[in-house]
């Protein structure tokens, strides 16, 4: 049983399929519920199950009840993706301040929020009597700006960057009781990221990657369905993708 957040588009929403044609029944988490219901409706027409659950990870309380229904409804927690994310790039010094805010409320605390929540179920899937597979699995969306700090990214290195540490603090406390922690660290990839920030900012980022051939959303979901569908003995931690032509 899985839980995806920022499952309505991009990243998560490919996961959340690639998961349910894998198996899993998966619980799929964001704000836009009509989203969620459209790709549930996919899902369970191939055979699937499917939770929608319209949650804001920033609200705590929103997070650990989002967890709980999982956990209710499909009966347990095995995994765990924390896609939920936001990028709001440009130079540090003329930044709305509000934009900082946004990032670090969902990058960070959104992440962390979820993660508090469901530790103790995948522990318990892991080692407990109902376990399945012997093995839970938190997998963590960062980015390549979690590993190279880039002019006009500065927040956003900062929050991922901070995704990284939190994802190997957590690994060490738990990695002893069969609950693997993956970090996973997109390059470019096509999707509706770019396009909430200011028009100047997206069109530097447009004219950045206009000659390359960057990522799909399935191509990271293909990597997430790598890392938690390897053997009880395999722990991947750190998977960094990026497209063929980018250099950075």
């Amino acid at each position: 049983m899985a839980l995806v957040t920022g499952a309505s588009s991009g990243i998560g929403e490919a996961t959340a399929r690639l998961l349910a044609r894998e198996g899993a029944a998966v619980a799929m988490a964001a704000r836009r519920t009509d989203r969620l219901e459209a790709l549930g409706g996919e899902i369970a027409d191939a055979g699937g199950t499917a939770l929608p659950i319209e949650v804001d990870v920033t609200q705590r309380e929103q997070a650990e009840a989002a967890v709980a229904r999982t956990v209710e409804e499909l009966g347990r927690l095995d995994v765990l993706v924390n896609n939920a994310g936001v990028m709001l790039l440009g130079p540090i010094l003329e930044a709305p301040v509000e934009e900082w805010e946004q990032m670090i409320e969902v990058n960070l605390r959104g992440l962390m929020y979820a993660s508090k929540a469901a530790i103790p179920h995948l522990l318990e899937a892991a080692d407990g009597e109902r376990s399945v597979r012997g093995v839970a699995d938190i997998v963590n969306i960062s980015s390549v700006a979690g590993r190279i700090a880039r002019r006009g990214s500065g927040v956003y290195n900062a929050t991922k960057f901070g995704v990284g540490a939190f994802s190997e603090s957590l690994r060490q406390e738990v990695t002893r009781r069969h609950l693997r922690v993956a970090l996973v660290e997109p390059g470019a990839v096509a999707t509706e990221l770019q396009g909430h920030n200011r028009p100047e900012v997206k069109e530097s980022i447009e004219k950045r990657f206009e000659d390359m051939e960057i990522l799909q959303a399935e191509d990271i979901a293909d990597a997430i369905g790598y890392v938690v569908t390897r053997p009880r003995h395999v722990a991947v931690n750190e998977i960094l993708v990026r497209p063929t032509e980018q250099e950075q």
